[in-house]
């Protein structure tokens, strides 16, 4: 069924099927009928960040930006949903055309900037769903606030989500919003992840919670940057770090349509470059900090391969997008098996 919707799909624009798809699952959802869509994967039940998950599979941020589809995408037998990125003031995002299809290589590249209806719009849809599992709210700052006024905005964000999350993904690695990179460098980092930990203590008195804090990184870093930014991680205490984010590179992708547009890559080219990540990660961690592995998940074994290098839940988003709801059986079944 959905190799069907997706030849169909796959004739509109790749923003036009994104909005369409996302309609969809949403309504899909509120009607009880996406569960039909695939066979439900088997529970494969985990803790990570103090969380239980039915199974360690969850949806990357990036698809349902504003928290309409929580529901429905819930129904597809993901073990958590992430939803977001979303920043304080509504904004539009870059330009049209900013997605563009690599079928070639089970890629995409988008330039889509944050577009997002602001995060009171994204928390009064996560009060009117139904969906009581995991789900995580990534925030972000808007494109005019100054890199160097960045925290305001993701205390801003943190402020309003907190009540409503179970954990929360501070995103300072998508390649779309300019300057956003640099915050994952040195004292910026340092004093970021400060400031907000130092406001985590007021909200979880104040709510009576501690949401885990989690950090999502970029593949594009060294070895040793890598290595820097888990030791920050360590150092400011923060409960998770999901790795990757799109990268910068080409690789991959070079001479095909679209391969030379700008903004982030996902799908398979950047697999091997961000378990690789995760790999420098664990070495470094140690164990003391779970990692979320996403990034060029479009089979099962592409999970159970990152679980394999160190993470303990995966995420998927352009596997997704190629693969249906199908991908996420197939991955809890080949985690299931490496166990």
């Amino acid at each position: 069924m959905y190799n069907l919707a997706r030849q169909l799909l796959f004739k509109l624009s790749p923003e036009t099927s994104h909005d369409l798809s996302l309609d969809l699952i949403g309504a899909g959802g509120r009607l009880g009928l996406n569960g039909l869509l695939s066979k439900a994967p088997a529970r494969l039940p985990v803790t990570v960040m103090g969380l239980q998950f039915d199974n360690p599979v969850g949806l990357a941020a990036g698809l349902d930006k504003n928290g309409g589809a929580i529901d429905g995408l819930s129904q597809l037998g993901f073990g958590f949903v992430e939803i977001g990125t979303v920043t304080p003031r509504a904004q539009p995002g870059n330009p049209k055309p900013r997605i563009f299809r690599l079928p070639e290589a089970e890629a995409i590249i988008n330039r889509m900037g944050f577009n997002n209806l602001g995060v009171d719009n994204l928390v009064s849809r996560v009060k009117a769903a139904k969906y009581r599992g995991v789900l995580g709210i990534n925030i972000g700052k808007n494109l005019t606030t100054p890199v160097e006024q960045a925290v305001d905005d993701y205390l801003i964000c943190l402020n309003k989500v907190y009540a409503h999350a179970s954990y929360i993904t501070v995103n300072i690695s998508s390649p779309n919003t300019a300057g956003l990179r640099s915050l994952q460098f040195g004292d910026s980092l340092k004093q970021l992840l400060e400031t907000l930990a130092e406001r985590r203590v007021v909200l979880a008195r104040e709510t009576g919670r501690q949401v885990p804090l989690a950090i999502k990184i970029a593949p594009d870093m060294s070895d040793d940057e890598t290595v820097l930014v888990a030791q920050t991680l360590l150092q400011t205490g923060m409960d998770g770090v999901i790795a990757t984010n799109t990268t910068l590179s080409r690789v991959g992708v070079e001479g095909l349509v679209h391969g030379d547009e700008a903004g982030g890559l996902s799908g398979t080219p950047v697999r091997e470059q961000s378990t690789h990540i995760v790999r420098v990660l664990a070495s470094e961690l140690g164990g003391k900090l779970p990692i979320i592995a996403a990034g060029g998940i479009t089979e099962g074994r592409h999970a159970a391969e990152k679980m394999a290098a160190g993470a303990s839940l995966v995420q998927i988003y352009s596997g997704f997008i190629y693969k249906g709801p199908a991908l996420i059986r197939e991955s809890v079944d080949a985690i299931a098996a490496m166990r």
